[in-house]
């Protein structure tokens, strides 16, 4: 029998995703996966609220889903997230870590001592006095929430990563563009821009579907379901048949600008450093990608080649069957299918 990695384990603002890789004779292959939903609130923000909740929905998605471990990596997404391209002094693994606190102090806006840190080198260090990389700073209570939710559902965290950097291993294209992944959500959006690979740009922005949806509810006067049925079904696609659904998409339009602007902000910062740099291709992922529409609009507004991504395009899946539950969320299974790849590395 193949050996199991550790589990992908994604946990968003409406629902946890959950994928199970092995080792195959060519690489990774996803055996199986799982979602389930959580109550409204029990996530916001990329922050566990409560944890009992999460702690009974992972216990019931092990128990519907037959993984075959318990061991876990569990992704980081969070608009307090602090990713900073910087230099610092060039020493060996161990050493670094624990000058890290020290050479970093004065570039971040949390206190250290309420940060977790971590550095990823963009150049081979050589024998030069210092190296450049990204550095990673993470609330520190946030991300120790959830590791404490997810383990009292009888799990092991194995290992916890960078969501933004799950979704660079699951869905980007390897070759001289400069490409950002954008992963809609429902609370916030991840936006990560690399060239063959290589982390340019990484942020967390504090927007996405359901705050479309609530706009949508409060313009048009409907509930909630109803304008998400709305968003779901019409879109922001300009041609639509009839009145009501023609000032209905109006309306979605103009709920998904500030999204688009903050996407537009993030590509404008990378544009602005000492090495100004032009995003030239999206890939699109996450549940709010699925808006009818929404490919077409952001080619429009941004003037770029947008395309929808596929979260299995890097990885092999096993016999059908095994893994079907993948297609109930397939557009969403980015970030979980990247961390069971870095898993597997």
């Amino acid at each position: 029998m193949a050996t199991v990695n550790p589990i992908g384990l994604d946990i968003g603002s409406m629902s946890i995703r959950a994928v199970e890789t092995a080792r195959g004779k060519d690489g990774p292959v996803i055996t199986n996966s799982g979602m389930v939903p959580l109550p409204p609130g029990a996530v916001q923000g990329g922050v566990v609220h409560d944890a009992k909740a999460v702690t009974a929905e992972l216990k019931r998605l092990w128990s519907a889903t037959k993984f075959r471990t318990r061991r876990v990596v569990i992704g980081v997404a969070n608009p307090q997230l602090v990713v900073r391209e910087m230099s610092v002094s060039n020493l060996p693994a161990r050493e670094l870590r624990r000058s890290l606190p020290f050479q970093v102090r004065d570039a971040l806006p949390l206190p250290v001592e309420r940060s977790l840190l971590d550095f990823f080198p963009l150049e081979d260090p050589g024998t030069q006095e210092t190296v450049r990389g990204l550095l990673i700073a993470a609330p520190k209570e946030a991300v120790l929430t959830a590791v404490q939710a997810v383990e009292q559902a009888g799990l092991h965290v194995a290992r916890v990563d960078l969501a933004s950097f799950a979704l660079l291993r699951a869905a980007s294209r390897l070759d001289s563009q400069v490409e950002a992944i954008v992963d809609i959500g429902a609370r916030s959006t991840s936006v990560i821009a690399h060239t063959d690979g290589v982390p340019l740009i990484v942020r967390t922005l504090p927007r996405g579907g359901a705050e479309v949806t609530e706009t949508v509810a409060a313009r048009l006067n409907v509930d909630v379901p109803t304008a998400e049925e709305l968003k779901c079904r019409i879109g922001v696609r300009e041609d639509q048949d009839g009145e009501e659904a023609a000032a209905a998409a109006s309306v979605i339009r103009e709920a998904v600008r500030p999204l688009i602007g903050e996407i537009r902000s993030s590509f404008a910062y990378l544009g602005s450093g000492s090495k100004p740099t032009r995003v030239t291709r999206m890939v699109l992922s996450g549940g709010g990608s699925l808006m009818p529409g929404l490919v077409e609009m952001l080619h429009a507004q941004l003037g770029i080649d947008v395309v929808p991504g596929d979260p299995t395009v890097r990885i092999r899946q096993g016999r059908r069957g095994k893994h079907d539950n993948l297609d109930r969320f397939r557009a969403a299974a980015a970030v979980s299918i990247g961390l069971a790849m870095g898993a597997a590395a």
